[in-house]
């Protein structure tokens, strides 16, 4: 669990990722109640998504039971609500770096149609007062993956070795926090004569190749002195309309309940300086992801998706169901109106939230 807070003018703000598939709000919730010095609507908590990692919403074991430990997640909640309160304990004066840039090389492509997919990399560095970088946030989309759920053991997969790379080469602790990484953007360990390379070797050149293009990407950046620092939140409700996820939200403890066949969760929208940040509750395609960045009035939009809960694929209602190839994306989304949903109510939030920084204001 990795915990970063922002502090200015009486506003705190934790973004938190861990080393998850997903992180339902019934367990966000927890570790909110269990911070002080935050507002809990201002507490964001995201997963990286990783492939190789317990299980924390309790899906059937096909035996009566479920897959999940609850002693063993109630140490998560304990340990995430710590890793936020040591970090508001280390609050220090900083000046920011934001950039967005294409991370090169083979990092990740999109499984159902290799091009379709968002190759920029955005990044925030923060700098203390000696101009040495001691945090450095990186948000984009992949699935990690390379080791995937079958191997029986868990693992950070390709996530590890950023966090490895960031930290050898001056980026101080890093933090990861997945884009709009749905239907199916993956890790690209394609080998040049067909097939997969499922080792830890290709998550060390995945994740290592990652780290070195984003602290490319934020090196030139120019430095944000007094960044200004706004964070909104609103519910966000959707209905549920695949038979699949409503089974599965019925037999899952920790999942939320769907009442009168709606689900709600938190959406958050944050200004810092020239960034804006909006929160995704699932698995966002990436044409969604491209058109709410378009939209954005940030100069620099991140997405950060399987923020605040974890709700399977978002797709528009043109791709619900029309194709073969997302039948699986389909049948694991809450329904066709997800997307839509989505898109109109960020969009308001958007619209109606103050306007971002520009440099020259600060």
């Amino acid at each position: 669990v990795r915990a970063l807070v922002f502090e200015q003018d009486g506003t705190r703000v934790a973004i938190v990722s861990a080393d998850f598939l997903g992180f339902p709000a019934v367990l966000g919730n927890q570790v909110r109640s269990a911070v002080k010095g935050i507002a809990p609507e201002n507490i964001l908590i995201g997963v990286t998504h990783t492939h190789s990692a317990p299980d924390c919403y309790g899906f059937p074991d096909g035996k009566g039971g479920t897959s999940s430990d609850p002693k063993y997640l109630e140490l998560v909640c304990a340990r995430m609500a710590e890793a936020i309160n040591e970090a508001v304990t280390k609050l220090q004066p900083a000046r920011l770096k934001v950039a967005t840039g294409e991370a090169k090389g083979a990092i990740a492509y999109n499984y159902y149609a290799p091009q379709l997919y968002d190759p920029r990399c955005s990044v925030i560095q923060a700098l203390d007062a000696s101009d040495r970088p001691f945090a450095t946030l990186v948000n984009y989309a992949i699935h990690p993956e390379v080791l995937g759920s079958d191997r029986g053991i868990c693992s950070p997969d390709l996530i590890g070795p950023l966090y490895d790379e960031i930290a050898a080469n001056g980026g101080g602790t890093g933090i990861f926090l997945n884009s709009a990484q749905g239907g199916m953007v993956t890790a690209d360990n394609r080998r040049p004569n067909g097939g997969e390379a499922g080792t830890w070797a290709e998550c060390q050149r995945i994740g290592t190749l990652l780290a070195d293009e984003a602290l490319r990407i934020v090196q030139s950046a120019p430095e944000q002195r007094s960044p200004k620092l706004v964070c909104s939140a609103r519910p966000l409700t959707f209905p549920v309309e695949s038979p699949l996820m409503l089974a599965l939200l019925k037999a899952s403890p920790k999942a939320a309940d769907a009442v009168d066949g709606k689900l709600t969760t938190q959406m958050n929208l944050i200004n810092l300086g020239n960034a804006q940040i909006l929160t995704i509750p699932g698995e966002a395609l990436p044409n969604i992801g491209y058109y709410l960045k378009r939209k954005m009035r940030g100069e620099h939009n991140l997405l950060f998706g399987l923020t605040n809960d974890a709700f399977g694929y978002i797709l528009t209602k043109e791709d619900y169901d029309s194709f073969k190839r997302y039948e699986y994306v389909s049948r694991t989304s809450l329904g066709e109106r997800t997307g839509e949903i989505l898109v109109n109510e960020a969009l308001k939030f958007v619209n109606e939230s103050p306007q971002p920084e520009t440099l020259a204001k600060q």
